[in-house]
């Protein structure tokens, strides 16, 4: 039987701010990460290779099932040091922001509940909430403006 809790797992592109794969169940063992981790190669077309994917030194992240999924996708792995802080901060914004606009005095009364409202919650951030870091874009419109402004023009 699992827990009362819930766990969420995210892979955040850095660039666009935008939450490209995610995982909620009541465990935390290390599918709840590489769950996440498929999500993502699945909303970028299944070509990742090179990217560099930054986690916090968790068990789940360092386990020889999380470095085989990211080998098998060609993604590097990056840790900061023990203690520090910053490389994670942008992963910590967005969990403070998460609870700060959504969790803060909550309480659902069933994991789908809760499923239904992270999921809701994190198409809002993606696709409507703007960020001053992004040039008060949202990182739906962030992404697609770089996608346009990298396609050739065929005006003469």
């Amino acid at each position: 039987m699992g827990s009362s809790w819930l766990y969420l797992a995210t892979v955040i592109d850095i660039c666009s701010r935008r939450v490209v794969g995610w995982s909620i169940t009541d465990h935390m063992r290390t599918s709840l990460a590489t769950d996440a981790i498929e999500t993502a190669v699945a909303a970028r077309g299944g070509d990742v290779h090179g990217v560099v994917l930054h986690t916090d030194r968790g068990a789940q992240y360092v386990s020889a099932a999380f470095a085989e999924v990211c080998r098998r996708h060609g993604i590097r792995r990056s840790m900061g040091r023990v203690g520090s802080s910053y490389g994670n901060a942008l992963a910590e914004s967005f969990f403070q922001g998460l609870k700060r606009e959504l969790l803060h005095g909550c309480r659902w009364t069933s994991k789908a509940q809760t499923r239904l409202e992270l999921f809701g919650w994190m198409s809002y951030y993606n696709l409507r909430r703007r960020h001053s870091a992004l040039g008060c874009l949202t990182p739906a419109e962030f992404e697609q403006q770089l996608i346009t402004s990298r396609t050739p023009s065929l005006v003469a």
